[in-house]
């Protein structure tokens, strides 16, 4: 490591993360090394760290190279690694405008989901290209306290599971996973969303990330949400041919989701670049103890 450690801190309707620039893979991030980063007493705090590096410098990533420069290596808060973060892609695409590695535009951005095109628009928000959504067969329910609700699962790139309830106050405090059976159907985990009606085309959410218990936002849960509410309310763009668009309210903020006909899905919402600094190395040292 060198003595000093550059990094910035941002937020996505108040997901917010740890970015570390990287671009030549040299910094030793070990799942500790996340976790103490991202404690939000001890260390800088964050739901989750962005690692920016060049996809030609990463093994995982070297293979998606020429199809984009920059490949997102994200840990959840507890230093685990997750597939994708729909949130943490904004963030990403903000920093690399600001860093001067991309101009506003299309960007591409290579994630453990595959690769990811992003629209920085010139003043306000950033359109990320989230993919398509799995809708695996089975049948899957969730629980808190005594009460539990049948689940639609829905994979972005990695595993959600969508329950509609009456009051998000049933979701209680989120800070452990809620249980889910079978288990069999998310044997690395799971990210549970719980789901209430706002009016037509529009819901409000609240969210257990893996790794990072309760947040402000999800973004592929978000997605999740709007294809599971769009499927329970009859809404198939594939089969009608016609885009279907829902309003995602989450605790920090609002983010609009895009289904289209050939299934890609596209979420709009704000990134935004708070502060940046330098990590002490023998701060870190220290606390990896």
């Amino acid at each position: 490591m060198s003595t000093r450690i550059a990094f910035l801190k941002g937020h996505g309707t108040e997901n917010d993360f740890v970015i570390v620039p990287d671009p030549d893979n040299t910094v030793d991030l070990s799942p500790a090394a996340v976790a103490a980063l991202c404690d939000r007493r001890a260390g800088i705090g964050g739901d989750g760290l962005l690692h920016v590096v060049r996809s030609a410098a990463h093994p995982e990533a070297w293979a998606m190279a020429a199809e984009a420069e920059w490949f997102m290596d994200y840990r959840n808060g507890d230093g685990s690694i997750a597939e994708m973060c729909g949130n943490g892609v904004r963030v990403f695409a903000r920093y690399l405008e600001r860093a001067g590695h991309v101009s506003a535009g299309d960007v591409a951005v290579a994630t453990r989901g595959g690769v990811k095109t992003v629209h920085i628009a010139k003043e306000g928000d950033i359109t990320v290209g989230m993919g398509r959504a799995l809708l695996p067969a089975g049948d899957v329910t969730v629980s808190v306290g005594g009460r539990s609700w049948p689940a639609r699962n829905v994979n972005m790139g990695n595993p959600h599971a969508v329950a509609f309830v009456d009051d998000l106050a049933h979701a209680g405090d989120l800070l452990t996973p809620p249980p889910y059976s079978p288990a069999a159907a998310y044997p690395d985990g799971v990210n549970v969303e719980f789901v209430v009606d706002r009016g037509p085309r529009h819901v409000a959410l609240r969210v257990h990330e893996r790794g990072a218990g309760e947040t402000r936002s999800c973004g592929t849960g978000a997605c999740a949400v709007a294809v599971a509410a769009a499927r329970r309310d009859g809404a198939d763009p594939a089969r009608t041919g016609t885009p279907v668009t829902y309003t995602v309210d989450v605790p920090g903020g609002t983010l609009v989701i895009t289904e289209r006909p050939d299934g890609e899905i596209e979420m709009t919402g704000p990134a935004v670049i708070v502060a940046e600094g330098v990590i002490e190395t023998e701060w870190l040292e220290n606390a990896l103890g």
